[in-house]
């Protein structure tokens, strides 16, 4: 059985602050994937809303998401994003279901 961790954060952007919030998260995407235990990291835009995203991460197991909470990215994106968000984002760990 895998430990692989899918993670699902959604982001709402105040009024004004969208491209803001679409330039911070895709910034995010190069270092994450640099991360050892980092196997997936994309963000995803809402076509009919502007202010919401969404990332889909996949992580090898919890302490590599551990790991990458500690790191200089992550502490800055989420200095940025209580700055931006309307609302503190969501977080959604998933794991496989077994066959």
């Amino acid at each position: 059985m895998s430990n692989t961790l899918t993670i699902v954060a959604g982001f709402i952007a105040k009024p004004g602050q969208e491209q803001r919030l679409r330039d911070e998260l895709n910034a995010m995407i190069a270092p994450s994937l640099a991360e050892e235990g980092c196997l997936g990291y994309q963000p995803y835009a809402d076509p009919t809303r502007a202010d919401r995203m969404i990332i889909v991460e996949e992580w090898a197991d919890s302490a590599a998401l551990d790991f990458h909470f500690s790191l200089p990215h992550f502490k800055h994106i989420a200095q940025v994003l209580d700055e931006i968000l309307a609302e503190p984002f969501t977080l959604r760990r998933l794991t496989d279901v077994p066959a």
